[in-house]
Formats: structure tokens, C-alpha cells, sequence
């Protein structure tokens, strides 16, 4: 009789959870593997009782419920499923039609072994070499060989965030069944997801075609025990980390090593998480934007759903009526309705015009993701029904490319109409009557000044950071690979551009919370007000200068901490 050990019923989609102490199990290879204490999985579900399991230390918790299973078919998965993944443990599993499907294709691949018909990437070389076959008894060796050499990248790790996504991604792409991959490879991809094995995959080395090839090699290492990984926070070698995890490395065979790293999974993964921020950093900009507006005292008439009705871009009238949310039955709008201003500031008064516009950039950037994070993006693909297999160029990262630099430039906007707000709030000959800085002794006291000059230091960097990268393109492959999209160049320039934009927001919040105390006993909407006790909650108000850094730093923890910002970049 066969004893494992772990908690635990797999019941096709899901598993029951028993707190007891030895349970029936499948009769199937069991996968436990640690993953995640409380999750198990099995290469196919459904098969028959007949061993017994026992507790292991490695399973403690459980908190496996069918609502935070993920079901992967390379179809379907969600922008929203995919932030669930990555920043609350929902656990992944593979459909039974994904798996059928990769069999059908996988049986191509052995085929043609079978065969001994020469196909590129099955018993070839890659990129320049593609016309030199490889012997039957080397193709294992040659998948090592192409991961290990692939393994090319530098620089500062990926956010961990970022590497769930990709592992995601990948595995999501692989279960479409064009990839001639075995279900069990894919599996142990799935593995590393649930089991939160993370590789350390450095941040500079693609340029975007043929797909991100460095980061995807360097996160196929740890697969096949090699390579670097974080697992509970600590960097590990590869072997090592599924060894804690328990889990074992994968003997790649004919083809899986370039289905592995052939695909655009870094470009998606940043994308889809960057999107997801994006969303979230429109919502901030129009809560902080408010805030700032009222304490500036400046009008809420520009708001007015009559104005955006006349121009009625959808992004534009959503956040008018937001701010106007906000702002509802605001004692401090009320105390200045008769006031002399005239007009107000464009970053006040043209908030709905430049967050809608971002708001509408990400609409449409949406539908573009959610394609590419369902696509197969490898080469060649198989066909089963037709028993073709295909070279194309789905791995060119340009459709991505394209948003991953439109996503930077809309989002750094947000952060330079913030730094305007800023400057208002803090500046006495705008901010209506406000202490110079904020400071409760202006001179002797320099108050939130210098909180501006970062501001403008991290608005100055993105105007860097945005400058188009998919507008270049350097011949790689000995001239074979001669256009590339340099969408892993974008990719980790809109990673900086997030983090420098949340940033510039909490230091937005930071002065308008500071502001709208001194405008006590009036008050603002409900909204702001409920917001600001949030914020005070953690963080007094200024009253002797301080080092503002931990001001700063508190400000963007309580945001992370509340869900208004996503914590997309490394921490």
C-alpha cells in the first residue's frame, strides 16, 4: 500500500478539505507536492480510490474552497483571474479538455520522431541554425542546452508579482494546445504557481521577439532544477527550492525546451498587472484629485454633467461624476460658492479631461491583453486535426509592445497633473488662504515643500521612462531575427513608470489630508472625509517638520494595504 501525506479529497475542480487524519485518495500519481498547505492536485482527476494518506507537516492549513479555484484552458482567463492568482493565492488547476488537448498535440510531436521527418524546433537547431538536424538520441540534451543558453538575462530581479504572472501566463498559453508539451510539464508550471516557487528571473535581456527568450529561459531553469528561486522569502537554488517545495524537477523532452521559452509571457504579464494598476491609479487620481480640489477651494461647476455630455467621451464623464460623488454635500464647496475665482486651474478644473483620457486608453488596452494573455505565442504550433505543424511569428511581442508604451505615457499623466495639484496645494498665492507649505509655522518650519520637489523629480524620470521603445528595433540572430518589438524594454520601463506614479499620489494625499485639516470644522463629502480619517488614522497630522520620507512611505503602505494601488513593482 502506498502512504502519502497530506490533508485532503481531490474532487475534480476542487478539493474537500477534512480535518481528519487518514483519508481514501486516488489512485493516481498524488501531486501534494507542499502546494500551498491545504491544495493538492493530481496529474488527472477522477481516477480510482484505493491508497491511504496521512498527515504531513508540509499541508497544514486549508483554505482550498471551489470558489478560489482557477480552471486554466488557455482560453478564457480573465484579467481579473489573473490578479486573483497573483496577489491572493487563488489556487490554478488545468481543464480536462486543455489536457486532451495538449496530449493531441504532444502525439504530433512523437510522430514525427517516429517518423524521423525533420521539423523545425522538434530536431533542429534555433534561430540562425535552424537548418542543422539534431540525432534522436540528443534531443534531450538540446532542450538543456537551449534553456541554459537562453538563460541570458541581467539586472535586478522581476517583482515577484510579475513572475506569478508569468508563470501564469505560460502555463495558461501551453494548456491551448499548440505547444506539443506534455499536460505534466505544464502541471509542474502550475505546481510552482500554487506552491508559490518563484524564479529569480532578471529584468533586462529581452527585446521582444522571438518572445521574451532570456526571462522565460531563466524561469525554465527552476523547472528543470536549475537556476534560482524565492520560496517563503528565501533565495534558493532551484533544485533546492522544489525540494522545499516538494516538488521535482522536469526532464524536458523533444521540443518542450523552446515551447518554454518561446512566447511572450514577460510583455503580457506586465501588462495585464499594469492594466489591473492602471485601472485603480484612475480611481485614486479622482478620489485625491477631489480632495485636493476642495481644499483648494476651488469650484465643483467644471464638473457639471452638462459640460462632459457635450464631449461625451465615456472615460471623461465617468470621472466627472466621480469627483462630483465625492464632493457631494461638501461644507468647504458650499462656504465659497460666491466667491470672486473666475476660473481655476487646468489641473483642477480639466481633471475629467485628462483622467478619462486615461481611463479610455485603458478600455481599450483591455481587449488587446485579455487576447494576448489567451494566445499561443511559441513556435512553431501544432495542429492536431490536421497533423500540420506551422512556423509563424506569434511570438513577436508588437501588439504588446504597442500598449505596454501607450500604458507608460497614459499613466505618467496621471502622475504630472498630480504634481500640478501638488504645487497648488502647497503654494500660498493659489491654495486660498492655506500656511505657506503647510507648515503650522511657515519659515521657521518648512512643512511638505520639498515633497513637491520629488514630485517633480519623478515626473521629470517617467518623461524619461515614456519615451517609446517599440519605435526601435536592433537585427538579432545573425540578421535572421532582423525586426524585433523591444517590448521587454517597455515592459520594465512602465514597471518604474507605476511605481513613481504611486509615489506622486500618496504625495498628493499626504498634502491634501494636511490641507483639508486646516479648513476644520468645514467639511468635505463623506467620501473624502472617511478617507481622510483612514489616513489620520496612521499618520498625524504636521505639525513640527519630521522626515517626510516616512510620511511618504506610510502614505503608499496605507493605499497598498486598502487596495487603492496594486503593488505591481518590487517591494
Amino acid at each position: 500500500m502506498n502512504i502519502n501525506v497530506f490533508y485532503g479529497i481531490y474532487n475534480s475542480h476542487f478539493n474537500l478539505i477534512l480535518n481528519v487524519t487518514i483519508v481514501f485518495i486516488f489512485e493516481k500519481e498524488l501531486r501534494p507536492e507542499r502546494c500551498r498547505p491545504g491544495r493538492f492536485d493530481f496529474h488527472r482527476p477522477g481516477t480510482c480510490f484505493g491508497s491511504i494518506a496521512v498527515v504531513t507537516p508540509l499541508c497544514y492549513y486549508s483554505r482550498t474552497m471551489k470558489e478560489n479555484i482557477i480552471v486554466i484552458d488557455g482560453s478564457s482567463l480573465s484579467i481579473e483571474q489573473v490578479v486573483d492568482v497573483v496577489f491572493k493565492d487563488s489556487v490554478v488547476s488545468i481543464s480536462d479538455q486543455a489536457v486532451s488537448s495538449m496530449e493531441a498535440s504532444r502525439e504530433i510531436i512523437n510522430t514525427i520522431l517516429d517518423r524521423g521527418t525533420t521539423v523545425y524546433g522538434v530536431n533542429t537547431g534555433f534561430g540562425r541554425l535552424c537548418r542543422i538536424p539534431v540525432e534522436r538520441d540528443e534531443l534531450e540534451q538540446l532542450q538543456l542546452n537551449l534553456v541554459r543558453s537562453h538563460a541570458s538575462g541581467v539586472g535586478l530581479p522581476l517583482p515577484e508579482a510579475v513572475v506569478r504572472s508569468m508563470l501564469l501566463l505560460r502555463a495558461n498559453a501551453l494548456a491551448k494546445g499548440f505547444s506539443g508539451i506534455r499536460p505534466e510539464v505544464v502541471h509542474r508550471l502550475v505546481d510552482m504557481i500554487n506552491c508559490r516557487v518563484h524564479p529569480i528571473i532578471p529584468q533586462m535581456g529581452s527585446v521582444g521577439a522571438s518572445g521574451d527568450l532570456a526571462p522565460l529561459a531563466h524561469m525554465t531553469l527552476v523547472l528543470i532544477g536549475e537556476g534560482e528561486a524565492l520560496v517563503d522569502g528565501e533565495r534558493l537554488p532551484g533544485a533546492e527550492a522544489l525540494r522545499k517545495a516538494g516538488l521535482k524537477p522536469v526532464a524536458l523532452q523533444a521540443k518542450e525546451g523552446l515551447s518554454l521559452v518561446n512566447g511572450t509571457q514577460m510583455m503580457a504579464a506586465v501588462a495585464a498587472l499594469a492594466l489591473a494598476a492602471g485601472e485603480k491609479i484612475v480611481d485614486l487620481s479622482n478620489l485625491v484629485g477631489a480632495m485636493s480640489l476642495d481644499a483648494s477651494r476651488d469650484s465643483v461647476a467644471p464638473m457639471d454633467a452638462r459640460i462632459h455630455a457635450c464631449r461625451p467621451h465615456p472615460g471623461q464623464e465617468e470621472c466627472a461624476g466621480a469627483i462630483r460623488r465625492y464632493l457631494e454635500g461638501s461644507e468647504i464647496n458650499r462656504s465659497h460658492i460666491d466667491c470672486q475665482k473666475i476660473q481655476d486651474s487646468y489641473s483642477f478644473r480639466c481633471m475629467p479631461q485628462v483622467h478619462g483620457a486615461v481611463r479610455d486608453v485603458l478600455r481599450f488596452a483591455r481587449r488587446v491583453i485579455t487576447i494576448e494573455v489567451n494566445s499561443a505565442t511559441d513556435n512553431p504550433l501544432i495542429f492536431p486535426e490536421s497533423e500540420d505543424v506551422l512556423s509563424g511569428g506569434n511570438f513577436h511581442g508588437e501588439p504588446v509592445a504597442f500598449w505596454l508604451d501607450f500604458l507608460a505615457i497614459a499613466l505618467s499623466e496621471l502622475g504630472s497633473i498630480s504634481e500640478r495639484r501638488i504645487d497648488k496645494i502647497l503654494d500660498p498665492v493659489f491654495n486660498d488662504g492655506l500656511p505657506p507649505f503647510l507648515a503650522e509655522n511657515s519659515g521657521f518650519q518648512s512643512g511638505y515643500m520639498i515633497s513637491q520637489y520629488t514630485a517633480a523629480a519623478l515626473v521629470s524620470e517617467n518623461k524619461v521612462l515614456t519615451h517609446p521603445a517599440v519605435v526601435d528595433t536592433i537585427p538579432t540572430s545573425a540578421g535572421k531575427e532582423d525586426h524585433v518589438s523591444m517590448g521587454g524594454v517597455g515592459a520594465t520601463k512602465l514597471l518604474k513608470v507605476l511605481e513613481n506614479v504611486g509615489f506622486i499620489l500618496s504625495i498628493e494625499v499626504l498634502c491634501a489630508v494636511q490641507a483639508l485639516d486646516y479648513r476644520a470644522p468645514l467639511k468635505s463629502g463623506e467620501p473624502i472625509e472617511r478617507f481622510k480619517r483612514e489616513v489620520r488614522q496612521r499618520l498625524p497630522h504636521l505639525t513640527d517638520d519630521r522626515p517626510v520620507h516616512r510620511d511618504i512611505e506610510t502614505v503608499r503602505k496605507f493605499l497598498v494595504e486598502k487596495n487603492y494601488l496594486l503593488p505591481v513593482w518590487s517591494e
